[in-house]
């Protein structure tokens, strides 16, 4: 995955050195992990330990654990949205749809903090902005023209049954799979 423009270019808005923009990257590693396996009580010294740095290097690349957690919500919603530009290229919207909700949802189920964070707080201006929204809206809107997709159903729709699956996720490790087939056939054109 390449480095989201955020990630090279910090709220000073001038361009990282080299040395930092390296810390910077193995903050958001060692963060990816520290907060995937132990959620959101993960601590900001668990993540320098892990990335080998000082806590206060953690502390001047992300002025808080909010901040950290927001980088790495934007780098898992990045990922998910290369996903679905992936599945735009399918000629089968319905079948691409449903490779991209399984997609997401093994992605989401290996991170604690990021089901926990979207359970949490609203992420949609992330998505927005990330161009994930407008993808998911795509492949659904071709759905629909093929028959395969229910007429009703909208990229809101989509939004809120993946939270509930996230939510699912966080409280046992299988039954968010029975959770993504119930909410496939619930979409699925009759």
């Amino acid at each position: 995955m390449t480095p989201s423009p955020a990630a090279v270019v910090p709220a000073s808005g001038r361009p990282l050195r080299a040395d930092a923009r390296r810390n910077r990257q193995r903050i958001l590693k060692a963060a990816r992990r520290v907060f995937a396996d132990s959620g959101l009580h993960s601590q900001m010294d668990d993540v320098a330990k892990r990335a080998k740095v000082g806590v206060g290097t953690v502390y001047r690349h992300f002025p808080t654990k909010e901040a950290l957690l927001d980088a790495l919500v934007r780098e898992h919603f990045e990922e998910i949205a290369a996903f679905a530009r992936e599945a735009l290229e399918r000629d089968d919207a319905w079948e691409a749809f449903c490779e991209l909700m399984w997609r997401g949802a093994e992605y989401n189920a290996n991170d604690l903090a990021f089901c926990e964070a979207i359970a949490s707080s609203d992420k949609s201006s992330i998505i927005e902005e990330i161009g994930l929204r407008r993808t998911t809206g795509e492949l659904i809107a071709r759905a629909k023209a093929e028959g395969r997709m229910r007429a009703d159903a909208t990229e809101d729709d989509v939004a809120i049954l993946m939270v509930g699956a996230t939510a699912v996720m966080r409280l046992s490790t299988d039954a968010w799979r029975r959770y993504i087939d119930l909410m496939l056939d619930g979409l699925r054109a009759s």
